[in-house]
């Protein structure tokens, strides 16, 4: 009677405690790599000579299970063509190390995001001589997960701000999209 009553004990307890499957231990990974890609909105005094650009990166992840905080390594590509018919065109290169903190929340979650790395401007146009330059800058932003089976999608907006030379500053915002795998 003892061993019968145990069994069912232990048959209820087995069915009833939330068990965690592969699938669910397999979303949690330490390391994904991912690729986003959307707009770019010039900000400030950037917006009076430049439109709208374009904005392509590469993005290396480091979470641990548990932990709110991570590490993200960014290689991005901005593009901006000038207001002026003909005019120079401003691409903006930039490899940067950020944290994120992930917001507690079920299913759809926010992050913040921020860092700082090497910008590098490069402004080309007709007949002129391309001129570059390489200055440190930095971003801050925030972002929203959308876990899917296999990766999870998400989408984030940054602030970039690169401070110029006589208190010349170049600020762009991208409003990407973009798939971690």
């Amino acid at each position: 009677m003892k061993r019968s009553l145990f069994l069912a004990i232990a048959a209820i307890a087995l069915v009833a405690v939330p068990r965690v499957s592969h699938a669910q231990l397999g979303m949690v990974k330490p390391f994904s790599l991912g690729v986003a890609g959307g707009g770019a909105l010039p900000m400030s005094d950037m917006s009076d000579v430049s439109k709208t650009g374009y904005n392509g990166t590469v993005a290396l992840a480091i979470k641990l299970p548990f932990i709110p905080l991570g590490l993200r390594v960014d290689g991005a590509y901005n593009g901006f063509s000038s207001k002026v018919d003909n005019g120079p065109k401003l691409n903006v290169m930039s490899a940067t190390g950020n944290l994120t903190w992930n917001l507690p929340s079920m299913g759809v979650s926010p992050y913040l995001i921020g860092g700082a790395g090497l910008y590098r401007a490069v402004v080309t146009g007709a007949g002129l001589p391309s001129v570059s330059d390489n200055k440190f800058g930095w971003n801050a932003g925030a972002g929203i997960n959308l876990p899917l089976t296999v990766f999870h999608a998400f989408v984030e907006a940054r602030y970039n701000r690169i401070p110029g030379d006589n208190g010349a500053k170049t600020e762009f915002v991208p409003v990407t999209f973009g798939i971690m795998f």
